[in-house]
């Protein structure tokens, strides 16, 4: 009977997301999207009632399965924005490809700064992409993957919450380049949040989001080894 109880971690978790977006779109903002809002309502409900994070994801098991499964899905987007990817494409794919790289070196290079070993290096590198994504590439470096995850959740909390407006602060207007921008470092939940705002953005960040994890995952082993090859 528990076995089965445990699943009931699914169920709060969709009734959370449904809820955030209610909340959402009954009041629009972007520092409080639909998926922080869910974060904050696990983690108060997880702490208000002592409940151990690790029986939480255990019983998330149906939804994390999904995760590998969502890689394919990633395919949808592409397919859907190859008409405009074909008009801009060398624009698009030099950000891309520039951007992905920025967000490797950085977070590797800060990491060996601050002292960590190849292990926590290989684990910091892909937090900028989605999070299967991200565990497969981490896992293949000889990273960490759940903690990978965690990288990955921060980044798009911090990409989906001020990366749209701080572009907006400093007089970015053109909405292709705020979407390549918040997708290339802020995956899903900077697309999230793009989406809520303005639909063109919204797609450009889609494209973004699929071709910075494909690029990423090809060039993080060589990445990886530059960086220590560098030291």
């Amino acid at each position: 009977m528990m076995s089965y109880l445990v699943y009931a971690y699914t169920l709060l978790t969709i009734l959370a997301f449904v809820l955030a977006v209610k909340i959402n779109q009954r009041w629009k903002s972007v520092v409080l999207n639909s998926f922080v809002l869910t974060v904050l309502m696990l983690v108060a409900v997880l702490l208000a009632f002592h409940l151990p994070y690790d029986t939480y994801m255990a019983g998330n098991a149906p939804l994390n399965n999904l995760l590998g499964v969502s890689i394919v899905a990633l395919a949808v987007p592409l397919y859907e924005q190859l008409r405009q990817i074909s008009r801009h494409w060398q624009i698009i794919l030099i950000t891309t490809v520039s951007a992905s790289l920025l967000a490797m070196f950085s977070g590797a290079v800060l990491a060996l700064l601050l002292g960590a070993k190849p292990d926590i290096v290989a684990t910091i590198l892909p937090k900028s992409i989605t999070t299967p994504i991200a565990m497969a590439v981490s896992e293949n470096l000889g990273g960490i993957p759940s903690v990978a995850a965690v990288g990955v959740v921060v980044a798009g909390l911090q990409g989906s919450i001020f990366g749209y407006l701080l572009l907006k602060k400093i007089g970015l207007k053109n909405q292709e380049a705020i979407g390549l921008s918040v997708g290339a470092v802020s995956h899903a939940l900077g697309t999230v949040s793009c989406m809520e705002n303005n639909a063109k953005a919204g797609s450009y960040s889609s494209i973004s989001l699929v071709l910075c994890g494909i690029i990423s995952s090809v060039l993080a082993p060589f990445v990886f080894k530059l960086i220590y090859a560098l030291v």
